[in-house]
């Protein structure tokens, strides 16, 4: 089976909550300083080559990519001119993007689907800002301003509808309810800038945060003040970090070491996997709700493999696709 090569840098991928093997790429063009994007959108077979279902240029950079929790075809896309795009796949790519999103006045860093009450999502921002829309809105229904620096990630809780966590190159992560003013904690997580984090899908009071100190720490935000675990082992910054849906203590994470990780933050030998198949920056990763073990992973190599590749590699019961 061929690998599927995409023409821009890999800086994003997000499974489809509502089909098995759909994927979304975001991507960029010269490493996302200057150039163009495209969004992807592929179906990974095992018994035949990859498809692409649809493409959707655009004129700068796509940094990240999510998939609404209420519409099968709806895809919401940051932009690194600061906007947010929203794509429907039900619609030629001459009708798309449906809705341009230009409120950001930095680059637009990731964009994250309440998948609690699917009627709305966030977007964070090198502006310093996280912003709360929802889909039948053409304006933000609220900015969230409090971080000193760069808002690299932002995510929702996933039990709680109006409960998110942002983390910023201001070395803190905060936890927010979109009913209060402002934040309800702030975790000072990391000395240096934080890059991202993301919700136990088991616990709702446990996070993870990733930074450019190497690491990643997981928190339990009722008693924050030292961390869970901390997860050393990526030579450089960690780009990305995402908890499993189906297991509780498995984290994986990616780094500009060209590598990805999985753990398991609860067993003394943390580190329970190490994929070294990329040969550039590893940026992002993601793991699939619906098929458990199957994750994938994009760098700026530009290469998509299947997951019944010659270069699929095992951990456990663990699939990985190469992105």
């Amino acid at each position: 089976m061929p690998a599927f090569k995409t023409p821009f840098n890999g800086y994003a991928v997000k499974f489809s909550p509502f089909y098995e093997q759909r994927l979304a790429v975001a991507t960029a063009q010269n490493f996302g300083i200057l150039g163009n994007g495209r969004l992807h959108v592929i179906d990974l077979s095992p018994a035949g080559p990859i498809s692409e279902i649809a493409a959707f240029d655009t004129a700068d950079g796509v940094y990240d990519v999510s998939w609404s929790e209420s519409h099968d075809s709806l895809l919401i896309a940051a932009i690194a001119d600061g906007s947010v795009k929203l794509y429907d796949l039900n619609l030629p790519p001459t009708s798309n993007p449906v809705r341009s999103l230009a409120e950001h006045t930095r680059e637009t860093h990731s964009v994250d689907y309440n998948a609690v009450r699917r009627d709305s999502f966030i977007s964070s921002s090198w502006d310093d800002t996280v912003k709360l829309w929802t889909i039948d809105r053409p304006t933000s229904v609220r900015t969230f301003k409090e971080h000193a620096y760069c808002v690299y990630s932002a995510a929702w809780n996933p039990r709680h509808a109006d409960v998110f966590a942002s983390a910023s190159g201001d070395c803190t992560a905060r936890i927010w309810d979109v009913r209060e003013p402002g934040s309800t904690m702030i975790l000072p997580a990391h000395e240096f800038e934080i890059l991202s984090c993301d919700w136990n899908k088991y616990d709702d009071a446990v996070i993870a945060t990733s930074s450019v100190d190497k690491s990643v720490k997981v928190w339990d935000v009722r008693n924050y003040r030292v961390p869970v675990a901390v997860l050393n082992g990526h030579g450089y910054a960690v780009r990305k970090v995402k908890f499993s849906p189906h297991r509780g203590s498995v984290i994986v994470s990616c780094s500009y070491d060209m590598t990805v990780c999985m753990w398991d933050y609860m067993v003394e030998d943390s580190l329970i996997g190490r994929y070294d198949h990329h040969t550039e920056f590893a940026v992002g990763v993601d793991m699939s709700v619906l098929v458990e073990g199957l994750l994938a992973s994009t760098g700026w190599d530009e290469l998509v493999y299947p997951s019944d590749f010659d270069f699929v590699q095992q951990c456990g019961n663990l699939t990985m696709i190469l992105v």
